[in-house]
This record gives C-alpha cells, sequence and structure tokens, in this order.
C-alpha cells in the first residue's frame, strides 16, 4: 500500500519547490524514505555539487523504491521548473536537453523525482554550451564474479603507480556498487578521443602487470575471476556515477571518497550515507583536488565565468533585497524560539560590528561563525570549529544570513523544526574588519568575551561570489596574531582574552549552577565508540554537589537543597581533593547492589533529623559521580567530555559513599547488553567531544532505557472504588506541550495503600475548580477532582498510544527533584 501523497512547499535557496510523498520508502532494507534522501542530497550539496557543476546529468530514477521499476531520464522533463539550467546535445537521431545540477535547488528537484543516481560525463558544457575538452580521467575497477573489493585495491594500488609515472595524482572512491573508481584531474587541453585513447593504454599495461587479476577488454566472457578496468567511461559519449551519488541498490550505499590508507586497510566496505556525511563534515571533501582542479579549467584568469560575474552584477544592482527572505522562509516563529524578524533588514551603522560563535548541537554538532555586516550576521557552520593551528585549516559552509538578534540567542530548537537542537553562545564580542571582498576573501579581529583576541580569515574555496551556488569557504587562524592580553579596543576584557580555555565564572554559589541534561534516542541510534563514550544509567535522583571549604552542598535539579536529606555524603569533601562542583544521581541500593528508586522513595523529602537518620539506617545511599563542572577555581564546562571524566578521576579519590564509576568497554551494543545484565536502567552515551552545556537538554547526550518511563505531571485525581472507596483511585497525567498541558492519561496501578493517603494529603491541599489540561476526554473528566499541576512523578508503560495516551502505566513514585518545566515527552 503506497503512501497518501501529501504535497508541501518549501523555499531552497531562493527557489520555491512542491515536495510530496516524503514518507515513501525507497530502500525497503534499511526504511530509508524519499525524504531521508532529499535530506540527504540537501546535507552533501556543498560537496557534491563541484562535482558535478556544468555537466549533463542523466539520472537513473526509483519513483516507487529500489525494489520497483528503474527510470532512465537524459532529457529534461516539461514539467520540470522553468529555472533548471539546460542544454542540449544534438545526436544523429535526436536532440537530447540536459538538466545541469549547478545549484542546490536543482539538486533537491532531482531527488523529489526519486533520481537516486546522477550520472555525469568527464567534460563540462563551456558558457554558451560547447562541449569542453575532459578535465579529468576516470578508471572504473569492475570486480567480476568470484572476485571483491580486495582484489579492487590491489589493481588500484598498481595503477597509481602507473599515473604517478604519467604526471597525474589519482585519487579513489568506492563506487557504492562493487568497485572503485580512480579520479586525476586533467588540464583541459587533451580531447575526450585522446584522453579515452590514454585511458585505454593504461588498462592494457595494468593487464600485462597483472596478467591473472587485470581484463583491459570488453568481454563479458572473460571477466570471471578478474577485474576490468573500463577505460571506456572517458569516452565523450559515456558517464559514470557522479560522486557523493546515491546507488540505487538494496541499501542507500554511495560513490565516496577514500584514503589510500584506508583502500589499503581490511574490512574496507562500500560506505552509505549516514556515514558518509559523517565523514564529510569531519574531514571535508576528499576529492577536492580533482573538483578544485576541474572547476579551474578552461577559464578567465580571474577564476570565473562570465555567467557568475553577471550574477554579482545583478545583485549589486538589487541593494534593497531583502537578505533575511531564505532565513524566514525556514523558520516558523510560531514553532521555534529564534527571533524571526517580519521585516527586512536596515543597516546598523553606529558602534563597532559584532561577532558571535555559536555552538550548535543538532543532526551534526557543529559552530556558527557570524559576523555582522550590512544589517545582518553573516553566516558560516563551522564542523571543526575555530581553527587554533595556523598549519591547520578548517571547513566553513556558507548559510543563510542570519538577523542582527541572533547573536544573542540560546535555547532549544524542537527536532520537527529546521535546525533542530541545542544552541549556546561559545564566545561573542565586536570585530575590527580588515578585507572584505565579497564572496571570496574576510579578514577579521576578534575581540572575544571568553575566547581572547585572535585574527581569522575566510577564503572562499573556489573564489566564488556569494551569490552563487557554492558554500565550501576555508577559515584559517593567521600567523601573524594580536597580543592577547591586549583589549585592543574591542571592548573585550583582558583578563578573559588571556584565559581561552575557561570562563571567568569559578567558584560561583551553586544555585547558580545547572545540570546538562540527556536528549531521549530516537529510532535505532548507532554511535562509533572512537567518538562517544557509554556510561550505565543509574536509577536515582540526580544532584550537583558543590564542595566549598570542606563542606558539602547538594542541588536537585530543579534547584531544590538537598543537602539535609542525605547526611552521609558530605564524605565526598574529605574525598574530593580540591573545592569543585560535581556531577552525579544519588542511589539507594537493593540486596543485590543494583540501584532501586522504590526504596529511594523513602529518603526522598525528608527533612526532619530523626526521620532520616532512622530512614539512613535501614536505607544507606551512594552518590555515584560522573561528570565535574568546576575543580580548583577552574570552569572545566568548555572542555570536551573526555578531558572532564580524566578531571574528575584525578581530583576524586572514591570509597565509601562516594562513587566513580568506569565508563562501559566496547561498543554500544555491549555497554546496553552490559547495562541489561547488571539490572539497570540503561545506557546514556555521550559524545567524546562535547562540552558541558550547563540547565541544556543537549543531543551530545543520549539516554536509552530498557524500560520505558516517563516523567508526568499530576493535574488530578478520580475517586477509587472497593477498598479504595472515599480515598484516591487513579492519578489524571499531563506532559507540557505547546498549547499547554497535553492529558496523557491515567494511572491506577502500582500503588500502595499508604501510597495513596500519602498522595491524597498532598493532592487535597491544592485542589483547583478547572482542569488544567487542554484537552480532557469527558469519561476521564467526570467526577473527576482538579489540583495544581505543580507535582512531577513518574509512571513506567507499554507504549504510547496513536492518540497520545500512555498504555498500561503503573506508578514508580514522585520526582520531588523535578519540575513541571523540566518534564518532556519521551520517544
Amino acid at each position: 500500500m503506497s503512501p497518501v501523497s501529501r504535497r508541501t512547499t518549501v523555499l531552497v535557496g531562493d527557489r520555491r519547490l512542491a515536495l510530496s510523498n516524503t514518507d515513501k520508502v525507497l530502500y525497503p532494507a534499511t526504511g530509508t524514505t524519499k525524504g531521508q534522501v532529499i535530506a540527504y542530497y540537501e546535507r552533501v550539496a556543498p560537496w557534491m555539487i563541484p562535482h558535478v557543476k556544468d555537466r549533463p546529468v542523466t539520472r537513473k530514477r526509483w519513483a516507487n523504491g529500489v525494489d520497483g521499476k528503474v527510470f532512465f531520464e537524459k532529457n529534461l522533463p516539461d514539467s520540470a521548473p522553468e529555472w533548471v539550467r539546460h542544454h542540449t546535445i544534438a545526436h544523429k537521431e535526436h536532440d537530447t536537453e540536459y538538466p545541469v545540477v549547478d545549484d542546490l535547488p536543482t539538486l533537491v528537484w532531482m531527488a523529489q523525482q526519486a533520481a537516486l543516481e546522477l550520472h555525469v560525463p568527464q567534460w563540462r558544457f563551456g558558457p554558451r554550451g560547447a562541449q569542453q575538452h575532459p578535465d579529468r580521467l576516470v578508471l572504473d575497477l569492475d570486480p567480476g564474479e568470484g572476485v571483491g573489493l580486495p582484489e579492487c585495491v590491489e589493481v588500484a594500488v598498481a595503477a597509481r603507480e602507473l599515473l604517478r609515472g604519467m604526471g597525474l595524482d589519482p585519487y579513489p572512491v568506492t563506487s557504492g556498487s562493487k568497485g572503485i573508481h580512480l579520479y586525476a584531474a586533467l588540464d583541459g587541453r587533451a580531447s575526450a578521443q585522446h584522453v579515452s585513447d590514454v585511458a585505454h593504454e593504461l588498462a592494457r599495461a595494468l593487464e600485462q602487470d597483472l596478467p591473472d587479476l587485470v581484463l583491459s577488454s570488453m568481454s563479458r566472457a572473460e571477466r570471471a575471476g578478474k577485474v576490468f578496468v573500463d577505460w571506456s567511461q572517458n569516452n565523450g559519449n559515456k558517464t559514470t556515477i557522479a560522486p557523493y551519488s546515491l546507488r540505487g541498490r538494496d541499501r542507500p550505499t554511495v560513490a565516496a571518497p577514500r584514503t589510500w590508507d584506508e583502500l589499503t586497510t581490511k574490512g574496507l566496505a562500500q560506505l552509505e550515507l549516514a556515514e558518509v556525511l559523517d565523514r564529510l563534515e569531519a574531514r571535508g571533501d576528499l576529492l577536492h583536488p580533482v573538483g578544485s582542479a576541474s572547476l579551474s579549467v578552461g577559464r578567465p584568469d580571474s577564476g570565473h565565468w562570465d555567467g557568475d560575474r553577471t550574477q554579482r552584477a545583478n545583485a549589486a544592482e538589487q541593494p534593497g533585497r531583502d537578505r533575511l527572505a531564505a532565513y524566514r522562509a525556514k523558520r516558523d516563529a510560531s514553532r521555534t524560539p529564534e527571533p524571526v524578524p517580519e521585516e527586512a533588514p536596515t543597516v546598523r551603522r553606529d558602534g563597532k560590528p559584532t561577532f558571535v560563535v555559536q555552538e550548535h548541537h543538532a543532526t551534526r554538532d557543529h559552530y556558527d561563525f557570524r559576523l555582522e555586516h550590512e544589517g545582518v550576521l553573516v553566516s558560516w557552520a563551522l564542523p571543526k570549529g575555530e581553527p587554533t593551528d595556523p598549519g591547520r585549516n578548517h571547513l566553513a559552509v556558507q548559510t543563510e544570513d542570519h538577523p542582527l538578534e541572533y547573536g544573542g540567542f540560546e535555547g532549544t530548537i524542537p527536532h520537527a523544526e529546521y535546525g533542530g537542537g541545542t544552541v549556546t553562545i561559545w564566545d561573542d564580542g565586536t570585530y575590527e574588519l580588515e578585507k572584505w571582498r565579497e564572496g571570496e576573501e574576510v579578514i577579521v579581529t576578534l575581540h572575544g568575551r571568553t575566547n581572547g583576541v585572535r585574527r581569522l580569515a575566510l577564503l572562499h574555496t573556489r573564489g566564488r561570489g556569494r551569490d552563487g551556488d557554492e558554500k565550501n569557504w576555508l577559515i584559517h587562524r593567521t600567523k601573524e596574531q594580536p597580543d592577547r592580553t591586549a583589549d585592543g579596543g574591542g571592548g573585550a576584557d583582558a583578563s578573559r582574552a588571556s584565559r581561552p580555555s575557561a570562563r571567568p565564572d569559578a567558584g560561583r554559589e551553586p544555585t547558580e549552577r545547572r545540570a546538562m541534561l540527556a536528549s531521549p534516542a530516537t529510532g535505532t541510534p548507532t554511535f562509533d565508540p572512537a567518538h562517544w563514550a557509554f556510561e550505565m544509567k543509574w536509577d536515582g535522583v540526580r544532584a550537583l554537589a558543590t564542595v566549598r571549604d570542606g563542606r558539602v552542598t547538594l542541588r536537585s535539579r530543579n534547584d531544590n537543597d538537598l543537602t539535609d536529606q542525605y547526611p552521609e555524603l558530605q564524605e565526598l569533601a574529605e574525598r574530593a581533593g580540591v573545592d569543585g562542583v560535581f556531577d552525579g544521581e544519588v542511589v539507594a541500593t537493593d540486596d543485590r547492589g543494583r540501584p532501586s528508586f522504590g526504596l529511594l522513595q523513602g529518603r526522598m523529602g525528608l527533612t526532619r533529623r530523626r526521620e532520616v537518620e532512622a530512614a539512613r539506617a535501614t536505607t544507606p545511599v551512594q552518590l555515584l559521580l560522573f561528570d565535574v563542572l568546576e575543580a580548583d577555581g577552574h570552569d572545566l564546562t568548555r572542555l570536551g567530555y573526555d578531558a572532564r571524566r580524566d578531571a574528575l578521576t584525578t581530583v576524586v579519590e572514591p570509597g565509601g559513599a562516594i562513587a566513580v564509576p568506569p565508563a562501559a568497554a566496547g561498543d554500544f551494543a555491549a555497554a546496553v547488553a552490559e547495562s541489561a545484565a547488571r539490572g539497570l536502567e540503561g545506557v546514556v552515551a555521550k559524545k567524546r567531544s562535547s562540552r558541558y552545556a550547563e540547565g541544556r537538554r543537549s543531543e551530545a547526550w543520549v539516554k536509552v532505557k530498557h524500560h520505558r518511563t516517563q516523567e508526568v505531571v499530576v493535574g488530578g485525581w478520580k475517586p477509587g472504588a472497593g477498598r479504595r472507596v472515599g480515598g484516591v483511585g487513579s492519578l489524571l497525567l499531563g506532559v507540557p506541550g505547546p498549547d499547554g498541558l497535553e492529558y496523557v492519561g491515567k494511572v491506577g496501578t502500582g500503588f500502595r495503600d499508604r501510597d495513596l493517603d500519602a498522595i491524597a494529603a498532598v493532592l487535597r491541599s491544592r485542589e483547583r475548580k478547572t482542569p488544567p489540561f487542554v484537552d480532557v476526554p469527558r469519561a476521564d473528566a467526570r467526577d473527576a477532582h482538579w489540583v495544581r499541576a505543580d507535582r512531577v512523578g513518574e509512571v513506567v508503560f507499554a507504549e504510547w498510544t496513536g492518540d497520545g495516551r500512555l498504555r498500561q502505566p503503573s506508578w514508580r513514585g514522585w520526582r520531588p527533584d523535578k519540575a513541571p518545566g523540566d518534564v518532556v515527552r519521551e520517544s
């Protein structure tokens, strides 16, 4: 049964596109939908477009998924948007009008057409549509029956030596199918026929060197047990799968550039779309030397096409254009906390221009670098952050201009919205402008409030105008740096500038500290242990412990003082070698040594000394520490997870009531299995590079539970029957939503009689006349008693129903450590 055809119009770049059937599954083996394919091509565009730009594109479309029929399409259909660039090629019997992928909207339009595979030749169109000489040579190493990638690698290594002997530098690409492609940049002087002849001679030479492994002829009958070196794709009429194109196979594999080192590493395999995106953000385009050399072939000395100069001239003639149109088109002010101004920006002329660097935990964690210029914040995404070494450049991908108000924005963008995730300010201040060549080069000296004074240069990787389609820049820390201890008139605090790795907020009062929160896992998460650490999830009460002058202060996540409830945890003052602020979980363990939330309920909320001491005698607690925010006057929240863990194990000597549980050994699956075997609640995966985001829920920490639990806000109760007559029979529960407290059902199991008596005493003092929920069904509202929605509890449940209700919830207990505003709907 096919999904319902739903259409939505989105703005891509400056073009409006109608997207439909985005939930249709195109890869049944992995459940990959058309929406995910579109998202992949949108994400990969900055790196892919340089390799397909100005080339005719042949598409292979799978409208009904890879298990269905494939449509091979060369001609541009009449239904294509009028703005799609195209050129006509005259064939013997007919003319074919080929589309050209020169911009993001065209690439997304092709993805909307379910064009999974994009094939291009080794030549480009000239400015007026003429076929130019090839700008790259390609060898397709295609394994026959009985051989695979290892044999292709052996041939690739041999081919590398031959190509280098010719003065060419080859770059490998695993094809996403069975074999390997080798690309080498050409200077554009040789014809397609000449390049094809040279490639044929290369294939013959490889066959002579490796006669038992290599085949250079087209004979299919001879391919078994050999690697066919397909030289024919250099013919002007032939095409090759484009670098970064998906393949129409069982799984969403990609034609992915690789390094020679990994090519010769045991276990080489084809890559899938998520792996490719992670690699690009971490490493950039490994095929960049071929793409950049190709783009310069046949161009004037200025490095620009005439058409690009015309584009920039046209843009210059429109000074009144709304530079925030793209920003607003991607955001709904009613759904995101980001500033969304209604009017076009006016240029700010007073005072020094400002900058901001924001840490953005989104689908892929990165930093956003923004410079105030002409009334907006011109913005770049930095996948690896600011460079600190003048010898190493980092990638900077230009994004849409942002409003000036965004310079002060911190908060959590809902997951379903564009850029969903947590945004925090890493540094901000003013800057001095040295050079601004639109779309080509920017040089600035930043005066940061946190990270001091530094000089940075941004260089466009293609020398293209910013109104063009390519977004890749490089950000460079110049060798010549200003005196970091000098303010330079930029308004930055000199003492802060001299301490780039620490904020001047160490030693803050305990009440000013806030715990970093984990996000619930969605779907079936996968985590690379090279980039993620795995900790057990402890079933207790979260607490920040501050050690000052030999005394420990404990505060809950909602800033309740827990110090007097757990006097045995004063032992931390002796176990910690320095004053500091530590993050952990207060737990009570059962007779098998497992944390028990039920046992801990007997210690929660007690304040009278006699009650506390009596409960302490029967239910001792431990403080399990897993992070440190401050140590010996140094703020550590800007350090990565691994560095903070090293600091924690250095300054705390575990023992008695204080423990520092180690991270789990092995991969994520092993951690989950260990947690289940120990009878624990689950696992928390933590990104090794992540900083400590105080008071924010971050996707750099992801919690995975064995059993479904949900924090809930109690908004009412219904009378009981039978032995519960005259008392509380069930509690009415809610979870905060965009329109208020959303009703999620009622719970009537999991209580002991004494629990119900205590709950009744709590709720009777909170009665109100009207329901606090926005949507209570009439049957559940009948005979209900409403209460102020200011108390949080927790339930375990089977699943969410289709209408957003809890199925089979069972009461676990109150959560006095949580406030209603802390409650989120668990996935």
